[in-house]
């Protein structure tokens, strides 16, 4: 089979896994005991409304309880959100993340695609305001984006929190590496919110909860808010994630000391693939986008390596490579096993 996503470790003999972008500092102590302590409580249904963790949200995002929707993962709450909606027209920007096209052909969408041009670094500008026509229904966009790791400029998120608006279309802003950025929540759209947009987060990366499953929604509107809400299973969050996600709103300094730490192993890892002759693409997120000439993907499995092939994803194609940032140790192991393929190829 397949796989068309990062963190595909199993049936394979892997040591370091850079195909998933998740906070490099691995899961919070606290995080670990809650979920454990939670499970000798699992055989009770979870309260389908995430009742607590809804309420520590509210106070963490300073956002309405109401305004909140919690799912099992922001992969979850795209597939409630599109099934809720049921749009008809759509825009992506691509390259992205491929669920978002899946959800919506899961409807019956159309699917208008705003390719981003490599030769401006796969950044977002302007340019997409023209594809937001009268009979467009949703726009959804990522910041930073998957797999380029780009940030959406914030004079343009106002813009096109402003357009969506005006115009009716529903804003879904998928801000799941945010946090892991020098900018936090500073750049999110949360800034410009209103009736139309919604904001996408996600336990899974900033406190590499991954396995548990938790994600949650922001919401302008508190009606669409509800429509989400009875979307999709009504048990998505099981007891171990919610009180997880309970904890992990307690570790501010973890998620700080991430921050710190992540564009400086960024910068070494460019640095180190432009040594080799890559050619690597700015990113403000805890991941990279490269391209380079060899299947690196597969010499690196030698390896016990696995990094993110990027060839399926819509305009990109062979020899794209996404890998996470992670530790200096484990970066360390990474270089080394490209400087070992690239022997290999010279030999």
């Amino acid at each position: 089979m397949n796989h068309e996503h990062g963190g595909d470790i199993y049936g394979r003999d892997i040591l370091y896994d850079f195909s998933a972008n998740l906070n490099p500092f691995g899961m919070p102590e606290s995080v670990i005991k809650a979920a454990c302590a939670a499970v000798p409580e699992s055989d009770k249904y979870p309260d389908p409304y995430c009742r607590e963790l809804t309420g520590r949200l509210s106070e963490h995002e300073n956002v309405s309880a109401g305004n909140i929707v919690c799912g099992n993962g922001a992969d979850d709450l795209i597939y409630r959100i599109i099934h809720a909606l049921e749009p008809k027209r759509a825009v992506v920007a691509v390259p992205t993340f491929s669920e978002y096209a899946k959800a919506l052909s899961e409807v019956g969408c159309k699917i208008t695609e705003h390719r981003l041009e490599e030769s401006a670094d796969f950044a977002l500008d302007e340019s997409i305001l023209q594809r937001l026509t009268d009979d467009t229904d949703i726009l959804i966009l990522c910041s930073p984006n998957n797999p380029t790791g780009r940030l959406i400029d914030g004079h343009l998120t106002r813009i096109l929190c402003g357009v969506c608006r005006d115009k009716g279309i529903v804003f879904v802003c998928d801000e799941c590496f945010l946090e892991l950025t020098e900018f936090g929540s500073q750049g999110s759209a949360g800034k410009f919110m209103n009736g139309n947009v919604v904001i996408l987060k996600a336990f899974t990366k900033t406190y590499a909860m991954a396995g548990l499953r938790l994600g949650y929604a922001l919401f302008g509107s508190a009606e669409l808010a509800e429509r989400v809400r009875r979307s999709g299973q009504f048990w998505s969050v099981s007891a171990p994630a919610q009180a997880a996600g309970i904890a992990a709103l307690g570790e501010r300094e973890y998620v700080g000391r991430a921050r710190k730490l992540i564009p400086a192993e960024r910068a070494y890892l460019s640095e180190m693939l432009e040594k080799y002759g890559f050619k690597v693409y700015p990113s403000d997120a805890d991941f990279i986008l490269f391209r380079c000439g060899l299947p690196l993907d597969e010499l690196l499995l030698n390896e016990g390596i696995l990094i993110r092939s990027c060839g399926n994803y819509s305009g990109l194609g062979d020899g794209y490579f996404r890998i996470a940032v992670r530790l200096r140790e484990e970066n360390e192991k990474l270089v080394g096993a490209i400087e070992k393929v690239m022997k290999w190829q010279k030999a």
